[in-house]
């Protein structure tokens, strides 16, 4: 059988120091393997390869499954690979032991190749060449109708750091936010929004006490202020008759499109004004805001039902409403229907949905949703649509998990929603106490930069620490912790390797970090301390993690290394002699800490938090 071609290695469009030694090893099998019949690829050969116990060097091969096909034993083929491999550049020795290979990195070269490699990139350590195609990634998308709470921001969170990856992998991404202003909840705000103040029903005035007019009062966040009016107007609707049928008949205008679009759009733009203050505070910030009614006044959605109408895959229920079978989608047995109309015909959430993904198709290569776990079946149902309409795209869905208290899961009707301002104003008051505490030099105005700066890098990271599709318990003490799994644990790191740098560029031996010399392996008198080795290898992984998270939304895998990065130069630190180590160890302890420092900081800015460097 012809061997198959082995692809280009795509670590190897801007080689790193990790992938390197493992694309060069795999290669070198790959090849011995040919020579006795192999015939998958190196790919697979690469993929098999993993980290042995201490002591057995620094990767590892297993040979089993592939002996067996070859007809021979793993011990028999591991011993005959290793006498056929001879030397493989950036290894220092192969050797069988049993039926596995284990190969031994040339360390002192592994080493400064990587330093040299992190300092020579800067900024770009960790990014990949330019991908062809286009990326659109819908996140947060929340109703226009009040202030952010802490669940939805989790959406905004893993979004706006999903882009950022996808973008240091090479991919151009849009970012939208997708603009509900056609339905119940906003006919609501249109409807309480459309009357003079004082002809609102008391129940619905008590929300504002002292307010006179419609604008927001000075000091007053307008998603807050809109919000509040929203809140007691939706309790009204629902125990008032003709309040509801009053809401349901501007419903029906919306869904029509018409009316003045201006008017219906000026307090949901405020509460959006609103709801991008909150996320700015954590550097999250939209390309586009697209608005749902857009589909409807442009006949984008009339034209999707007249598709589906005539779609064999669509029914009608005995009241007339059309819809689709979402079994085959995974829809469940006892309500597998998606509908699309209603028996009047006037169209449903949805239908406009499939309007906006039709729209996003046409312009992008590559279409993600971040959503609640709560929205699984929606993603099931847009996906029957859209396979009843002849459509063979679907959007990617990134689910998350709840966000959760102590005390219990957040739940508005239960009053236990916190709201992402109120968090992020008590993290600021929770760090500017632990700032004043450890710096009490600091004037007012610094002291506050910094603890603004820090509580916001503690809800950021706290809020992707996890595995999207975990729920995440929201506890202070994990958040805000300078020794945990914290964003200030990872901040105080790269700020440590700042003061490092400044102390030695204020030694007058050299005027700028920046010249701060790699040894060569020839230099070294001596081996490398295992923790110094700890660390480099460490930093020789950025760009494999930038890789991986960015396949499929794993941010999180980007928070783990920034504190397992964190962890070992800690280690390092308080272990070992830096700026009065004698030389040529202080060049190569120096030159650990610059690349330390760089790489923290782009694993701070994948994620979106601030790189902060004094605490």
């Amino acid at each position: 059988m012809e061997p198959k071609a082995s692809s280009p290695d795509p670590g190897l469009e801007r080689p790193d120091p990790w992938t390197l030694p493992r694309h060069r090893l795999s290669s070198a099998v790959f090849r011995a393997l040919q020579a006795h019949g192999f015939s998958g690829t190196r790919e697979e050969v690469e993929a098999n390869l993993s980290e042995p116990p201490e002591g057995k060097g620094d990767l590892a091969l297993p040979t089993f499954r592939w002996a067996k096909a070859l007809g021979t034993s793993p011990p028999a083929l591991a011993q005959t690979l290793c006498g056929e491999l001879g030397p493989v550049e950036g290894f220092q020795e192969i050797s069988a032991d049993g039926g596995f290979l284990n190969a031994r990195l040339d360390l002192p070269a592994f080493l400064l190749g990587c330093l040299a490699e992190i300092l020579r990139r800067g900024d770009q350590y960790g990014e990949f060449p330019e991908r062809p195609g286009l990326v659109c990634i819908e996140h947060t998308s929340a109703n226009p109708t009040g202030p952010l709470h802490v669940g939805r921001a989790r959406n905004s969170l893993l979004g706006d750091s999903y882009a950022r990856l996808l973008r240091a992998r090479g991919d151009r991404v849009t970012t939208q936010f997708y603009v509900d202003d056609v339905g119940r909840q906003a006919a609501t705000l249109v409807w309480i929004w459309g009357k003079p103040l004082d002809s609102w029903p008391p129940e619905v005035r008590s929300a504002l006490p002292g307010v006179t007019d419609r604008e927001v009062p000075p000091g007053v966040k307008p998603d807050a202020f809109y919000g509040a009016a929203y809140v007691a107007a939706f309790a009204y609707i629902k125990s008032h008759p003709e309040a509801e049928r009053e809401v349901n008949a501007l419903a029906e205008r919306l869904e029509k499109g018409e009316g003045d679009l201006a008017l219906y759009r000026r307090v949901p733009r405020a509460i959006l004004s609103g709801i991008e203050a909150s996320l700015a505070r954590l550097s999250v910030r939209f390309d586009e805001f697209v608005w749902e009614s857009d589909f409807v006044r442009d006949g984008s959605v009339e034209r999707v039902i007249e598709r589906l109408v005539s779609s064999p895959a669509a029914s009608r229920a005995e009241d007339g409403a059309l819809r689709v079978d979402g079994r085959p989608f995974g829809l469940p047995e006892e309500d597998p229907w998606v509908y699309a109309t209603r028996s009047d015909g006037t169209h449903l959430y949805p239908t406009r949905d499939v309007a906006y993904h039709e729209a996003k198709f046409r312009r992008f290569d590559r279409v993600i949703d971040v959503l609640g776990q709560d929205h699984a079946l929606h993603v099931k149902g847009l996906n029957a649509l859209l396979a009843a309409l002849g459509d063979e795209r679907r959007p990617e869905a990134l689910l998350y998990g709840y966000v959760n208290l102590p005390e219990g899961k957040m739940t508005t009707r239960g009053g236990r929603v916190v709201l992402l301002d109120d968090l992020l104003d008590e993290g600021h008051r929770r760090a500017l106490e632990e700032v004043r505490r450890r710096h009490p030099e600091l004037t007012e105005m610094e002291a506050d930069s910094i603890a603004e700066s820090l509580g916001c890098a503690a809800v950021r990271y706290h809020l992707l620490r996890i595995q999207p599709d975990k729920p995440i318990v929201f506890r202070w003490d994990e958040a805000l912790s300078f020794e945990g799994k914290s964003g200030p644990f990872v901040e105080y790191s790269h700020a440590r390797a700042v003061s490092l740098l400044r102390k030695f560029a204020a030694t007058g031996t050299a005027s700028d970090p920046a010249t701060i010399r790699v040894p060569a392996p020839a230099e070294l008198p001596g081996p490398a301390d295992p923790r110094e080795l700890a660390l480099a290898r460490t930093l020789s992984r950025l760009p494999g993690t930038v890789d991986r998270a960015s396949r499929d939304g794993a941010v999180h895998l980007v928070a783990l290394y920034a504190h397992e990065t964190a962890e070992r130069f800690n280690e390092f630190y308080q272990a070992l002699r830096v700026l009065d180590a004698e030389p040529p160890w202080r060049d190569l302890r120096l030159s650990l800490v610059a690349a330390t420092r760089q790489v923290l900081a782009n694993s701070l800015r994948l994620l979106g938090l601030e790189i902060m460097e004094r605490m």
